[in-house]
């Protein structure tokens, strides 16, 4: 009996990559898609005893190194697709 419709061969395998969850709350690509940004952790509370350097430090945004951004093309993006 032939098949109606086309298949993948990833539907045939019988299974799916997901993305990663925790990456996907975290990082937001970037225009091209092939660099990633993030806030920095620990300034959200407990800033009374931070000094104000370190706040200001931790306010600024974070972007990926080349090795994390190949990393996260991985996760965020499994089957290439935007």
């Amino acid at each position: 009996m032939s098949r109606l419709f086309s298949a993948s061969a990833i539907a045939e395998a019988g299974y799916k990559m997901k993305s990663h969850k925790g990456a996907k709350k975290r990082w937001r690509s970037l225009g091209s898609g092939t660099t990633f940004k993030r806030a920095k952790a620990y300034h959200q509370h407990l800033n009374v005893d931070k000094a104000p350097g370190r706040k200001n430090r931790l306010a600024q945004t974070a972007y990926a190194t080349p090795a994390q951004a190949h990393k996260l093309k991985k996760l965020l993006l499994p089957y290439g697709s935007h």
